[in-house]
């Protein structure tokens, strides 16, 4: 089964703390909760995009910081939390589900959701929730894309929705540098191709590196850059540029063709750019061919341009914070 939503765990996990009636530890929780629901070993590993916490404990996590701001749980010290009466009336006469609607009747979880209504990040309204889903896995993707803005909202946990946000700002700035790219020139685009390959460490990293880089134009023999793989040049990459439309697919010719130029050049590697896709035959080829052939369509040129700052800038930082255990102890 997929992992549960935070709000599908806090009834279990109320349950699980009402059941011993004294504190039980979040671990402790975790691996019972894993047990009950089935998960298997690949869903439990599942890590958030930071790696540092697995996507099934975070959302136990997020259900436990829920109950407690509506008063059905408390902290205790670190890791731990127990029951409180409040909570212990629930589970006596438990409702089918505890979730946000269910919350809400509490004064104290009211007074929460008004903080953060006050704070820009309203419940049904705000930018993070009508942005789609894209949180440690695929499963969210699909899950926000049979969802609207609202049932987002309240399905995914605050840390998802952000990362959810984020994701959708990168697709829609992705696909407007596409855009810019197609309309440039073929040289703007073979510069730019260089220009990334500097910010990804090759070559040197100063314009003098760019310019050496850039061979292209009238009798370049088929390669539009030569960049250096390390800072001694003790190897080369040859490169070939094409910006080409969405339309205009590169095919296995295109990849023959490059192969025969990096034979002139005996270079042993070299990387085809291209704003456009290759077709299946096109990639079959460059995998077939003796020499090192890599390729780069438009997707993937975006997503290592904004990887590394190429054509972007950042526009506002956001500081996500988290409570300090050591300085509580």
């Amino acid at each position: 089964m997929a992992i549960p939503d935070f709000q599908t765990l806090m009834l279990p996990v109320l349950r699980i703390s009402a059941a011993t009636k004294d504190e039980v530890k979040i671990s402790d929780v975790v691996t019972q909760l894993a047990h009950e629901f089935a998960l298997t070993p690949e869903e439990l590993s599942q890590l958030l995009p930071s790696g540092k916490q697995t996507t099934f404990a975070n959302r136990i996590h997020w259900a436990k910081s829920y109950l407690g701001k509506a008063g059905l749980i408390e902290l205790t010290r670190r890791a731990h939390f127990r029951v409180t009466e409040r909570g212990l009336g629930v589970v006596e006469s438990p409702p089918e589900r505890i979730d946000i609607k269910y919350l809400n009747q509490f004064p104290g979880f009211q007074k929460f959701r008004e903080g953060v209504s006050e704070g820009g990040e309203a419940e049904n309204g705000s930018a993070l929730g009508k942005a789609g889903a894209s949180g440690p896995g695929a499963d969210i993707d699909a899950e926000a894309d049979m969802l609207g803005s609202t049932e987002i909202a309240t399905i995914l946990t605050p840390d998802e929705v952000m990362r959810s946000a984020h994701h959708q700002l990168e697709v829609a700035l992705a696909d407007e540098m596409l855009q810019r790219i197609r309309s440039g020139t073929p040289a703007f685009f073979e510069r730019l191709v260089v220009n990334l390959l500097v910010a990804m460490g090759y070559g040197g990293g100063s314009a003098y590196d760019v310019e050496k880089a850039l061979v292209g134009g009238p009798g370049d023999g088929g390669i539009d850059g030569v960049i250096d793989q390390d800072p001694l040049g003790l190897d080369r990459i040859y490169v070939q540029a094409k910006r080409y439309a969405s339309t205009n697919t590169v095919g296995a010719a295109d990849i023959r063709d490059f192969f025969g130029s990096l034979d002139r050049f005996k270079a042993s590697k070299g990387l085809f750019v291209s704003a456009s896709t290759f077709t299946a035959s096109a990639r079959q080829t460059a995998e077939q061919l003796s020499k090192r052939i890599v390729l780069i369509d438009g997707t993937h040129l975006t997503r290592l341009m904004i990887q590394h700052r190429v054509g972007c800038q950042i526009e506002e930082t956001l500081h996500v914070k988290k409570i300090d255990e050591e300085f509580f102890e």
